[in-house]
């Protein structure tokens, strides 16, 4: 199993420095408020039956992808695996358009088509949510090779777990952005366990950001429960990766529940996810908010009840949805209309 009491210390792309970020706290709080209680409804409905099929939930990571957002400008890309409910929330997707893509509408972000594992939106730069474990990484490479060729100054940002850097397909990937020079960051959301396989099982070398040293690329591990310290070392990384420069973030985080809804996670003792659940990204972030007075009991509590009212109008709008026509079910699988060779 994982150590309760793994090493989290940052180690500096060269050194990070942490400016005044309590503009980011409220904005943060917000978000991953969103962003957990999403979770904790789809898990609710999941049980209900009302979504079918693959769910994996960010519960207990959400520091890794606000930290990373507000680091990042418009017109930058993201991608990642199939924990992907997270990602185009906390780009700005609607809450009520994902929870329509889980229950299969049509009014879902990807139409119905993509469900849980492969969400899609385009107009707010997140590529997906992909299915095939380290298969998306090489696509960030394509995408940053894009953006390169067409000098628009953007980067991508390929998120990955940790069970992923196993796979070849992730090390080519290494290979050629190093060798392209091109405008990526990579970034393992460790949570310690590849479906229910420790990295201490699964791997000689347990400090994953140490992988980079094999392509000369920066790189660096930090705590992923701290949301100041995913921006600020995305913030920076951003900055090499706009030069050609590119990076490896570890961000060693946890995962409350299983690996996908289905996952009892017998592998793990509560006892260790209790330790985990002391050092909740949220949790830690009011305290600090509360400690620097950004705001008070009652703002927080605003906040909160803002997201739950989000949450509720999701549900109803996925549950007043209907379905696809199933008359539309090629017509997203092909760019060419009217292709020859689709058999109808």
């Amino acid at each position: 199993m994982i150590s309760s009491t793994i090493d989290k210390t940052q180690v500096p792309l060269s050194s990070i420095s942490r400016a005044d970020l309590s503009p980011f706290y409220g904005q943060w709080y917000e978000m991953m408020w969103l962003i957990r209680k999403f979770e904790d409804k789809a898990a609710q409905l999941y049980g209900q039956q009302k979504i079918r099929g693959f769910c994996h939930l960010y519960t207990g990571q959400e520091a890794c992808i606000a930290g990373a957002v507000t680091a990042l400008r418009q017109g930058d890309k993201y991608i990642t695996a199939y924990r992907d409910h997270a990602h185009p929330i906390a780009l700005g997707t609607c809450p009520s358009q994902v929870m329509a893509e889980l229950y299969g509408k049509a009014t879902g972000v990807s139409k119905g088509y993509g469900g849980s594992m492969h969400m899609f939106d385009k107009a707010r730069h997140f590529l997906g949510g992909h299915g095939i474990v380290g298969g998306h990484v090489p696509l960030g490479v394509g995408i940053a090779f894009a953006e390169q060729y067409k000098k628009t100054g953007n980067l991508c940002i390929t998120f990955m777990g940790d069970g992923a850097v196993r796979q070849g397909a992730v090390h080519e990937a290494f290979n050629l952005a190093m060798l392209y020079k091109l405008p990526i960051i990579f970034v393992i959301e460790n949570n310690g366990y590849a479906m229910g396989t420790s990295v201490e099982r699964s791997s000689n070398v347990t400090e994953l950001f140490r992988l980079g040293s094999s392509y000369a690329m920066d790189a660096a591990r930090l705590d992923g429960l701290c949301v100041e310290s995913v921006h600020c070392a995305v913030e920076q990384a951003a900055i090499k990766a706009r030069k050609g420069i590119p990076s490896l973030l570890e961000f060693v985080t946890y995962r409350y529940r299983g690996h996908s809804m289905s996952d009892p996670a017998t592998y793990r003792t509560k006892d260790e996810v209790e330790v985990y659940k002391e050092q909740d990204p949220i949790l830690k972030l009011k305290a600090l908010i509360l400690k620097k007075k950004v705001a008070n009991e009652a703002a927080l509590e605003a906040m909160e009840q803002k997201v739950k009212d989000q949450i509720a109008q999701a549900v109803a709008f996925a549950e007043q949805s209907s379905f696809p026509d199933p008359a539309t079910v090629y017509d997203y699988v092909y760019k060419q209309k009217d292709y020859p060779f689709l058999q109808h």
